[in-house]
């Protein structure tokens, strides 16, 4: 589906039928493609007032107990897993993931976790999100 930013709550409507309950997101896509831009209209849906800010550098931010948000571009999928960060996906919310790799899809599966993609493909001031389960 190819949206706007006015348009974006359709995308999170999407995930949260997908994942009534909370689950975990992998979020891909390239630098300033809009993955943090997600976090913060699904944070604001569940009437979350915190603002989501882009964990690059501390690799996790807690939105209320309700929305985990790791970044694990500048630590790897390997320093996610050294710190015990694989164990937090247990916990009940939604789990919104950046710059998982395919590594990471498959110690997810390898753990028996179910998660969903979200791929967000610039396209000018519009964004194309494709969804798979």
């Amino acid at each position: 589906m190819i949206k706007s930013i006015h348009e974006i709550n359709e995308v999170v409507y999407k995930i949260k039928q997908m994942l009534p309950d909370g689950g975990i997101v992998l979020l891909k896509g390239t630098l300033a493609s809009g993955k943090t831009t997600l976090v913060q209209a699904f944070a604001k849906e569940l009437g979350i007032k915190e603002d989501a800010t882009s964990p690059t550098f501390s690799i996790m931010n807690v939105y209320d107990d309700k929305i985990f948000h790791y970044d694990i571009y500048n630590e790897g999928t390997g320093k996610f897993i050294e710190s015990g960060l694989l164990e937090n996906l247990e916990k009940e919310g939604f789990h919104f993931v950046e710059w998982a790799d395919d590594r990471f899809a498959e110690i997810l599966e390898m753990y028996g976790f179910d998660f969903i993609t979200v791929w967000i493909t610039p396209l000018g001031e519009k964004r194309e999100y494709r969804i798979s389960a």
